[in-house]
């Protein structure tokens, strides 16, 4: 039976992915109490970045938040894992967004407002959160983006 947060996802022609399996020695998602905290999540699509480079390179602002989306994505699919229902969840308390960015590219709000925007049409008012956007220098796999999230979940 589909929840409605899945009902959401394919109102708005998306499908919830398979959990983008580890790359090192982590978990995709763990919970600690009603709270579901996911590793970074890449914007792999059918285990493959659909890009690499730096934002303000290779990579343009619209194609990085794109992917920004992607990855919010596959953190949703990593909190379905430990929870089995996306529906638990109370709030997006916070994302942290990295963006692999060119020295001289400032845009990187921008860039996580994918994440930020996905979430919030998905979510609702379940979606708003608090964030950071943060430029570095390169991420696992020469991925553009990275986006880890944090949930608070109803009761069972």
């Amino acid at each position: 039976m589909t929840g409605v947060v899945e009902a959401k996802l394919a109102e708005l022609g998306l499908t919830l992915p398979e959990v983008v399996p580890p790359i090192a020695a982590y978990q995709p998602a763990v919970q600690s109490g009603v709270y579901v905290y996911t590793a970074g999540q890449l914007p792999m699509v059918d285990g493959k970045l659909p890009c690499t480079g730096k934002v303000g390179a290779e990579v343009t602002p619209e194609e990085a938040k794109n992917l920004a989306r992607t990855c919010a994505l596959n953190a949703l699919a990593a909190v379905k894992s430990v929870t089995g229902d996306l529906d638990r969840i109370a709030r997006v308390v916070k994302v942290v967004g990295f963006v692999a960015s060119a020295s001289d590219f400032t845009g990187q709000p921008a860039v996580i407002n994918g994440a930020s925007e996905l979430l919030g049409a998905v979510l609702g008012d379940k979606g708003v959160h608090a964030r950071s956007a943060v430029g570095v220098t390169v991420l696992p796999l020469d991925a553009p983006v990275e986006i880890e999230i944090q949930v608070e979940l109803t009761s069972a």
